[in-house]
């Protein structure tokens, strides 16, 4: 006699098979990932830029957004290395405006273009180590230090400057004409038009028209290769979690952190050489300097960074610049009055913030 072939239960109606996530679930999991939150807030914001005008989803409008955030994502990922390793720098607005006048000044000596380029970033790094020593080996909380630096970096550059604004070796602009053909109701009509050029180094220092961005793309990268793939990551990360920890562990902080400060400021001085380019002047402006920090600091923290440290994301810092930037230019092409721009900008930081905070709270209590 057989024994009984037990019936097979069918599938349960009521939601996915085992193991599998429903569409909730998934969505859960984005928007507490570090970067989820900032990535669909952006995505919003330009949703609604892109409804409330057509200008904005158009190739010059992408040329204009480009320089409000590409430069600040780099800043960014400077300060996420900092910050995840529980310290912060105010002084990489003054970096920034330092580096290109010491490559003016380089160049002034007789020095060519790429040893003027080496030597300013050199002289960056070196603001960077200064900045780590006086935390790291002095003790003094790396807040103020950095603001120490930031005021007498500032003034230092007006000194060097005479407060006056120069031209950037390299990113002379020179013309040339061309004779163009047009055809006009079925007649060819050939024409002069002047055309402008600059050369090779600055086409790829930040006077190109994607030369910022792709330099963006590259920095992210490298950053977030180096947090997640590296011992260097691995122990920023533990040492913003638990310092005394990670001492014990045998962590060696003070060099941990250094570095960080130093490639912080190296970044920011080369940012300082791109936008340099790009614009083929530089002004010592320290009020400008100032806000070009905070937006690389507000950058960062929306993006998913804390400030208490232990965590931190280069692609969350990448989206924040592109936030920030998608709601100056959207606001600018609606016509916002500029007394009103930066109150909703600092509106929004708060705002993204809020979330931020929340947000990081909900991914800590469900473990993801």
């Amino acid at each position: 006699m057989s024994a009984p072939v037990s019936a097979a239960a069918p599938p349960s109606a009521s939601g996915p098979p085992s193991g599998r996530p429903g569409a909730r679930e998934l969505a859960l999991r984005f928007l507490t990932l570090r970067e989820g939150s900032i990535i669909v807030v952006t995505f919003l914001a330009a949703l609604y830029f892109s409804l409330k005008t057509d200008r904005f989803f158009t190739h010059a409008n992408f040329v204009t957004l480009l320089p409000y955030f590409a430069p600040f994502a780099i800043l960014a990922v400077g300060e996420v290395l900092l910050m995840v390793a529980g310290e912060i720098d105010l002084s990489i607005g003054s970096v920034y405006l330092f580096a290109p006048f010491m490559f003016y000044e380089f160049n002034q000596a007789g020095l060519g273009l790429t040893l003027c380029l080496i030597g300013a970033l050199v002289v960056s790094a070196i603001v960077g180590l200064i900045n780590g020593v006086i935390t790291e080996v002095f003790g003094v909380s790396s807040f103020i230090t950095t603001l120490g630096m930031l005021l007498g970096l500032g003034g230092l550059t007006l000194i060097i400057s005479h407060a006056q604004s120069v031209a950037m070796p390299g990113a002379e602009v020179t013309s040339t004409t061309v004779n163009v053909t047009h055809v006009v109701n079925g007649q060819t009509i050939t024409l002069p038009e002047q055309v402008n050029h600059v050369g090779t180094f600055a086409r790829i220092f930040g006077a190109g028209q994607y030369s910022e961005l792709i330099w963006a793309l590259l920095f992210v990268a490298f950053v977030h290769l180096l947090l997640t793939r590296t011992r260097w990551g691995m122990y920023t990360i533990a040492v913003g979690g638990n310092k005394h920890g990670a001492a014990e562990a045998g962590v060696k902080v003070r060099s941990v952190v250094i570095r960080n400060f130093v490639l912080c400021s190296f970044f920011a001085g080369f940012v300082g050489v791109l936008e340099a380019m790009r614009s083929s002047s530089v002004t010592p402006d320290t009020a400008g300097a100032s806000e070009t920090m905070f937006r690389a600091v507000s950058a960062a923290v929306i993006g998913g960074t804390l400030l208490a440290g232990g965590e931190g994301t280069a692609i969350g810092a990448l989206f924040g610049a592109l936030f920030l930037g998608i709601l100056r230019d959207g606001l600018t092409l609606e016509g916002v009055n500029a007394d009103y721009l930066d109150f909703i900008l600092g509106v929004a930081i708060i705002v993204a913030m809020i979330i931020n905070v929340y947000v990081g709270r909900v991914r800590r209590g469900s473990g993801v």
